[in-house]
């Protein structure tokens, strides 16, 4: 991983999308009596989004499974681009691209499997997670130091913001 280069291509992001399962929860599937399904999401990752939208940098969620809980998630953050069900990522993004016309260099994208690949070669800052694959961690731009659903998500925002200069100000909105 080359910090300067993946800090140069953040500069140009206007967009980050996101995998779930893996990304923005741990990737361990909790199911209980009556098929009840359960996912965890970071509250940190939370703000971290938030913190990208108020500086202008849309978000977006390309999952392969299909969960209300996604749904919920994504209402409560205020992310409108949600693909869900979508086993060929590769697939589900470049219809993505081609309706919203999207330039390659201004998106990142964070995932953490081999279904995720395609995408991290694809956009401008291939980004993943501590615990990700050994080759999506030998082929993304940049990586967390957290793992999937541990923060991971709140730091690639944190990156993005810094690199744009934009972070500092954000910050002391709080303070």
């Amino acid at each position: 991983m080359n910090i300067a280069k993946a800090s140069e291509a953040a500069k140009q992001i206007q967009i980050l999308l996101l995998d779930i399962d893996g990304v923005m929860t741990d990737g361990k599937l909790y199911y209980g009596s009556g098929g009840a399904e359960f996912k965890a999401f970071n509250v940190k990752d939370g703000l971290g989004i938030k913190l990208l939208q108020r500086a202008g940098v849309e978000v977006g969620v390309i999952t392969a499974r299909q969960s209300e809980m996604v749904i919920r998630r994504c209402a409560e953050l205020g992310i409108e681009t949600l693909i869900q069900g979508r086993e060929d990522k590769r697939q589900a993004f470049s219809e993505l691209i081609a309706t919203t016309g999207w330039p390659l260099e201004q998106i990142a994208y964070m995932g953490d499997d081999l279904p995720d690949l395609a995408i991290i070669n694809q956009v401008g800052l291939g980004m993943t997670v501590a615990d990700a694959s050994k080759t999506v961690c030998e082929q993304a731009k940049w990586q967390s130091r957290f793992k999937g659903g541990d923060g991971a998500v709140r730091e690639a925002a944190e990156f993005i913001l810094q690199a744009q200069g934009k972070l500092a100000t954000l910050l002391a909105s709080y303070g």
